[in-house]
């Protein structure tokens, strides 16, 4: 019996229901292997996309959408590595290396070797199943999952890489965004790469991938295009022309922008209509700001979207090459985020203090050349509160804002066209539902002569074909830990533990499906399904061996620890700067949290 409860339209219903009745299977493997296109943004927000609430325009993300089905309870991890671990393999980000990403790694976790932040060679990526399958495979983008040799993308089934090493990058030049690193670290096919001088980050990325995949091969076999964006990490950057097109859209402030998303996202089925929000603590009162301040924050709102349509816009390149080459009918596309919107751009980004150390790096933080080229830019926690809209919490943090991301699967041989599903889905079910899409039997304990971590992730092809309406049954918990905080998924229900700078380091119950924003805590009301959960969480923690983080720790000084270990000894003067750049937001925002009434 098949539930509808899942927005299916009418005429999608009766292609299931005929398909049931002649007995013609809908599953993708009983057709050929289709190409697939996995494209990843990095700290796009829940609300970003035209699709899913935003005032910024996604018209080619929102075509693709018509083809597929978006997802409204996806979720991944809460910073890049891991997500990207776990989106690559199936596997737990502990148990696959990668529990945090290596630059906020304290010293006491780093000894462990399922802790070193860069993917182990316990697990295996679906670009080397589908490679070892015929496919032809090919990244072009960020991948942050270990330098050495061995780790790089050609060692781990891509055939044809270009890559940036590090956690983020000027998407300019080949430049370094913080002093953490001593260069931009770039590679093509494994060995170092320099860019060209007419490099902007989402137009080359395409490029190369457009390059890579070429015409319809020769020898007929499909492709694997994973195109992981640098945008919309810091800095945030994006072309003259993208940036325009938001002068004075965002002149009314983040208070209201987050209001009219959460309206946007309610009229569009992506929330449920009674969606509450919580003002979030890092949000600053808009209406107590100078005139002049109101027009900076403006602006670096505006060179976001920007750069957020400038993506959208060379996806779309991407997608007119594949019509152009008669490859397109026969691609899956698959779009999502690493984690929720980034909360660590400065509230005072044009200060003197950040002026100063912006300049030894070569960047500028003046109003007239915000995003261009020399400038360094990110929104301010004020305006990230907006991009999660109407979630709570961002990147770093296991509240929706930091783990509830949007997903579109699509393509013309997706069943389901043009539909929502509020099924609960995590980052660890796309590499299984690849291996489906693409016909691949699941995988044996080992690989390559050597045993590898099985996938834990489900399969998504039943929602997209239209024969099931969830992926997990009301009994089947997922966990997930990140530097100290914690989450367990349940059913409908989320418990949470956040630390640190915005956390309470408390464990709250949440229904997410009623109320993704998290603003009713049902820790008193049901106490029996919070100790169930919490009682998930333990073994959750013991079957993959999660270690506590030491006592005071703090991710955005670990960084600077972890950065001045590593660059004191050649350069004393970049870790004495990068302090001055983190420390006085730490110390700013325990100082607005202090003064906040209980």
């Amino acid at each position: 019996m098949i539930d509808f409860n899942v927005r299916l339209g009418f005429t999608t219903k009766m292609v299931v229901i005929f398909s049931l009745i002649i007995g013609h299977s809908t599953a993708v493997g009983s057709q050929p292997p289709p190409n697939i296109v996995l494209i990843l943004a990095d700290d796009l927000g829940f609300s970003d996309l035209a699709g899913y609430g935003s005032e910024i325009a996604t018209p080619n993300l929102t075509a693709l959408a018509t083809q597929g089905l978006s997802f409204t309870n996806y979720h991944t991890g809460a910073n890049c590595t891991p997500s990207r671990g776990m989106l690559l393999t199936g596997v737990d980000s502990h148990r696959a290396g990668v529990p945090n990403i290596p630059e906020m790694i304290p010293a006491a976790q780093a000894e462990y070797p399922h802790y070193t932040g860069t993917l182990g060679h316990n697990v295996v990526t679906v670009a080397s199943l589908l490679q070892s399958s015929g496919y032809h495979t090919y990244l072009a983008g960020k991948w942050h999952l270990g330098q050495t040799p061995d780790k790089l993308p050609s060692q781990r089934g891509f055939e044809r890489t270009v890559a940036l090493g590090d956690s983020g990058a000027d998407n300019w030049q080949q430049k370094p965004y913080l002093p953490i690193y001593e260069r931009a670290n770039w590679y093509a096919d494994g060995k170092r790469f320099s860019l060209p001088d007419d490099f902007y980050s989402s137009r080359f990325l395409v490029d190369k991938m457009v390059e890579f995949i070429g015409g319809p091969p020769d020898d007929g076999r499909p492709f694997f295009a994973f195109l992981p964006l640098q945008a919309v990490h810091i800095p945030v950057q994006a072309p003259q022309i993208f940036i325009d097109r938001y002068t004075g859209v965002y002149d009314s402030g983040w208070h209201e922008l987050r209001e009219r998303r959460r309206n946007n996202a309610i009229a569009l089925g992506i929330v449920p209509a009674d969606s509450a929000m919580v003002e979030m603590a890092s949000t600053d009162n808009w209406h107590a700001l100078s005139a002049e301040r109101q027009a900076y924050e403006a602006k670096r709102m505006a060179v976001y979207a920007g750069m957020i349509e400038a993506m959208d816009h060379h996806i779309g390149r991407l997608v007119r090459h594949l019509k152009a080459t008669q490859q397109y009918e026969n691609t899956v596309f698959i779009f999502s985020s690493d984690n929720g919107a980034e909360s660590l751009g400065r509230a005072h980004q044009d200060s003197w203090v950040n002026r100063r150390a912006l300049a030894t790096q070569g960047y500028s933080a003046d109003y007239k050349t915000l995003g261009l080229e020399g400038s360094f830019n990110a929104i301010s926690p004020s305006f990230a509160s907006a991009a999660v809209a109407p979630l709570s919490h961002y990147k770093f943090y296991v509240g929706e804002g930091g783990m509830r991301v949007p997903l579109i699967i699509a393509g013309e041989r997706i069943v389901m066209k043009n539909q929502l599903t509020d099924a609960f889905a995590f980052v660890t079910d796309i590499a299984p539902t690849i291996r489906n899409l693409a016909g691949l039997d699941k995988t044996s304990d080992y690989f390559g002569g050597r045993k590898v971590e099985p996938m834990i992730g489900h399969d998504l092809t039943g929602l997209l074909d239209g024969t099931q309406t969830r992926a997990y049954s009301a009994h089947e918990p997922v966990g997930f830990e990140l530097a100290g905080h914690g989450a367990l998924f349940l059913g409908d229900y989320k418990i949470t533990l956040n630390r640190g700078t915005y956390g309470d380091g408390e464990w709250h119950l949440y229904n997410i499906k009623v109320d993704p924003g998290e603003t009713r805590d049902l820790s008193s009301a049901e106490p029996l399904k919070l100790h169930l959960m919490l009682h998930h969480y333990h073994n959750y923690l013991a079957d993959n061996q999660v270690l506590p983080v030491p006592q005071g720790y703090r991710h955005e000084i670990q960084m600077v620890v972890n950065a001045i270990h590593g660059l004191l000894r050649p350069n004393v003067l970049i870790g004495i700067i990068l302090m001055l750049v983190v420390l006085p937001f730490v110390i700013a925002t325990r100082q607005r949290l202090q003064k906040r009434p209980k």
